[in-house]
């Protein structure tokens, strides 16, 4: 990590290279969060020993990747989903901003954090049925799971609730659906965050040149911080303009409508080389 004293002042991403929080986008259940997280943490433990889920999240990788020659939509894609959601929440709730999916239900705001790693962790299981309108397939396959996986944890009026969060939060991770809710937003821009090259590896060696491959390809970092101006601060840094894709059209489209436009700031920096080979050339884009 950059040590802030060996920074170019005249850099204007000298705060960003200095900021020893920049890659921290993992959630670690033994850290402070600004969330009450002791029902969060218990309910991942079995998250992440289900075997139902290991199985769901095995298959659903078949049709995406060894079918159409699409990008990761396994459990490597779910791990950093669900891990860039739990932290972008953490760095929101930090910020002072406020949550409205459980409290309008009745819930706890426990509940906040176990709707969004739900609904991170089952967003895709669709695909064991088809890659086109995965999110419609989500929703009975995720209902079904939830119907047996709740009980442990709810009694029948809140396992109820917080069903219907999680399906809602499913369902609108898809662009053409608009959120209602602002843990919705979080699993939708967090699905947007999954964009560095590890996504494409294995279509593009296998020869996948489309256009979300070769963007991928691109994406060096994305990292989370705490923002200056807002409480989150996404940033991205690619080696070549066809990142840019990454960031315009696909986040672009998650953030817009997410009910967190205003508290997400997201700059994308290109380092690349001229035309002749000599020198890098920085592009500083911002949404």
């Amino acid at each position: 990590m950059t040590d802030p004293a060996d920074t170019d002042p005249t850099d204007p991403d000298a705060d960003i290279d200095a900021d020893p929080d920049a890659d921290r986008h993992e959630y670690h259940s033994d850290r402070e969060h600004a969330f009450p997280d002791e029902r969060l943490n218990e309910m991942l433990d079995r998250i992440e020993s289900d075997p139902e889920i290991t199985a769901y999240l095995e298959a659903q990788n078949v049709n995406p990747v060894d079918r159409k020659g699409y990008n990761d939509h396994g459990t490597k894609h779910v791990e950093i989903v669900r891990d860039r959601a739990l932290r972008l929440y953490d760095l929101l709730k930090a910020g002072g901003v406020e949550f409205n999916g459980a409290r309008q239900q009745g819930l706890d705001e426990a509940d906040e954090p176990v709707i969004i790693a739900l609904a991170a962790t089952l967003h895709d299981i669709g695909h064991v049925v088809h890659r086109h309108d995965h999110p419609y397939y989500s929703i009975p396959l995720a209902a079904d799971f939830l119907d047996d996986f709740l009980p442990s944890f709810y009694g029948v009026p809140e396992r109820v609730r917080i069903k219907a969060e999680v399906l809602h939060a499913i369902l609108c991770h898809h662009t053409e659906e608009q959120p209602l809710t602002r843990e919705a937003g979080v699993v939708r821009i967090a699905d947007g965050l999954d964009m560095e090259r590890g996504r494409s590896r294995v279509p593009y060696e296998e020869g996948g040149r489309g256009i979300n491959t070769v963007s991928s390809q691109a994406i060096e970092r994305v990292s989370l911080r705490e923002g200056e101006e807002t409480p989150a601060q996404v940033v991205i840094r690619m080696n070549n303009a066809a990142g840019v894709y990454q960031v315009d059209s696909l986040l672009k489209a998650k953030i817009e409508g997410s009910l967190l436009e205003d508290q997400i700031r997201t700059v994308a920096i290109n380092t690349h080389r001229d035309g002749d080979g000599n020198g890098s050339i920085v592009d500083r884009i911002e949404l």
